[in-house]
């Protein structure tokens, strides 16, 4: 019989399959982006349900198969189930697994990605700065850690808190990313800084943006 592999990661999509299944994307840290199904997780009695929906942290126990894996159980660290229901905080959540999803792949170890989705996702939650500047913080690190962003060595034209902010997004332990406020001009100045820096890298129109544009 096959051995279990266990991974640790989050939960990006899930959608259903047939009539009792779901279909799980994971970001996980050993192994990168996966699809896993979760059979009979839709069954109102399934030890599965509760791994099987976006935000959760886990380490999961899967099958390893040609295309796919098969989740056997999972072991859940964090629900974050403070943010359903809570606007437009959830819609914001849901940009930042489309935005790891976009940028991760299989195969390719994530364990900083992870990390990130879980800081960022906690600092929603718990409102520790607005939604918005959340949102530019979390896509400025993600263009770090991919390697598509260097913050600017000398302060230019920007103002000096926007300066260092970029500077500190960039190269913060994860525990400390969002510990920072910033006046409402250096956060527009930071804003547009990595807005600017997104638009080169990512061309994907993203469909929880265009319901938050839609909202405003």
């Amino acid at each position: 019989m096959r051995e279990a592999v266990e991974l640790t990661g989050v939960v990006l999509e899930a959608r259903p399959v047939g009539e009792f299944d779901r279909r799980l994307v994971i970001l996980t840290g050993e192994r990168g982006r996966i699809t896993a199904f979760a059979h009979g997780a839709r069954r109102p009695k399934s030890p599965l349900i509760a791994a099987s929906s976006p935000f959760v942290f886990a380490t999961f126990s899967l099958y390893e198969g040609r295309d796919a894996y098969t989740l056997a159980e999972a072991d859940v660290k964090e629900y974050f189930s403070g943010l359903t229901g809570r606007m437009p905080g959830v819609l914001y959540a849901f940009y930042c697994l489309e935005l790891a999803s976009w940028f991760t792949r299989e195969g390719v170890e994530a364990a900083g990605i992870v990390n990130l989705l879980f800081v960022t996702l906690r600092a929603i939650e718990k409102e520790q700065m607005p939604v918005k500047l959340i949102r530019r913080v979390y896509e400025l690190r993600m263009l770090t850690e991919n390697g598509e962003y260097a913050p600017p060595e000398e302060q230019g034209n920007l103002s000096r808190s926007a300066w260092y902010a970029l500077r500190f997004a960039s190269e913060a332990g994860y525990g400390r990313l969002y510990s920072f406020a910033l006046s409402e001009p250096a956060a527009e100045e930071f804003s547009a800084a990595v807005r600017k820096a997104m638009r080169r890298v990512v061309d994907k129109p993203f469909k929880t943006l265009a319901v938050i544009d839609e909202m405003k």
